[in-house]
Parts: structure tokens; C-alpha cells; sequence
């Protein structure tokens, strides 16, 4: 399967919304298959990782890279977790965060992460 991160990157900042819409499994799936991956609709973000495994992401430690996922575990009140792609800047959903993580609510209980890369 050819990755283009670029690609995926690229059709992740063109179609952010101002604020978040609760559709981040959606925005990032389409971003994925935007990049090259015959990825499909998993329903809970957190659940996701399998999925991204399952077409050739890899977990890694450190520090994010441009095409990175983060799939977040879920919290009070979001009991889908969340899940982004980083652009080498920021993270973006449906719409561009300030953080990793999407809200003061998971900036709060800093929910488990794990963070996937394809080589």
C-alpha cells in the first residue's frame, strides 16, 4: 500500500472547520485515504488503532512527525476518544487544535494515547 503523508496532510488542513463538530473519526479516515490507505469506517476513534495497523501504521514513542495519528482514549462526556493527524505543526480533526489534545477536558485528565506512524 503506497502512503503518500503529504497528500493526507494536505487534505486534512483543507478541510478543518473552525471548532470542533465531534466527527474527527470521519475527517482523519478521509485524510487517511485522501494519503493512499483503503482504510474504513471503524465508529469509535479510540477503537482505531487496529485499523491503522491493519494498513501498515506502526505504534511509536517520541516525538510526532508530519502524517502521525494520535489516537486518545476516551473521557467523561467523550466516550469515543478522539483521534488526529499531525501536520508537523499542529493537530488536526475536524478542526485545527491547540494541543494534542482536543480540549480542556482531555487536556485535564490527560487520557491515554498512542501515537502511529507508516513507514
Amino acid at each position: 500500500m503506497s502512503w503518500n503523508k503529504y497528500a493526507a496532510v494536505e487534505y486534512a488542513k483543507n478541510h478543518v472547520y473552525r471548532e470542533s463538530h465531534r466527527k474527527c473519526e470521519l475527517f482523519v479516515k478521509n485524510a487517511i485515504i485522501a494519503g493512499g490507505l483503503p482504510i474504513h469506517g471503524i465508529g469509535s476513534a479510540k477503537n482505531m488503532g487496529l485499523t491503522l495497523s491493519q494498513v501498515g501504521f506502526q505504534k511509536v514513542i517520541g516525538a510526532p512527525q508530519l502524517g502521525d495519528v494520535v489516537v486518545i482514549q476516551s473521557i467523561a462526556n467523550h466516550p469515543d476518544g478522539h483521534v488526529c493527524i499531525y501536520d508537523g505543526h499542529q493537530w488536526l480533526s475536524d478542526f485545527a487544535q491547540r494541543t494534542m489534545y482536543p480540549g480542556s477536558g482531555y487536556r485535564k485528565s490527560h487520557p491515554s494515547y498512542q501515537l502511529y506512524r507508516h513507514y
